[in-house]
């Protein structure tokens, strides 16, 4: 298990072994978030949503409507 110490300016330093599994770079941003339960959870953001664009191509045939992926929302 990856530890670091918070400073007295609320500064860390995320260890070797956990930049280099999420490929962060100098710059790269973090995302904190507190679960229900307590947890913390941090997660790089290396990607930007424009990155994904295009990512997924639907199958030949099969759309669905806007209004079918929200059925809630009728």
């Amino acid at each position: 298990m990856a530890e670091s110490t918070i400073t007295a300016k609320g500064q860390t330093t995320v260890p070797a072994e956990i930049r280099a599994l999420v490929n962060a770079e100098p710059g790269t941003r973090l995302v904190w978030s507190e679960m229900p339960d307590g947890t913390i959870i941090v997660r790089a953001k290396t990607k930007s949503v424009l990155e994904l664009a295009g990512l997924l191509k639907a199958p030949k045939g099969r759309r669905v409507a806007i209004e079918d992926m929200n059925p809630w929302r009728r």
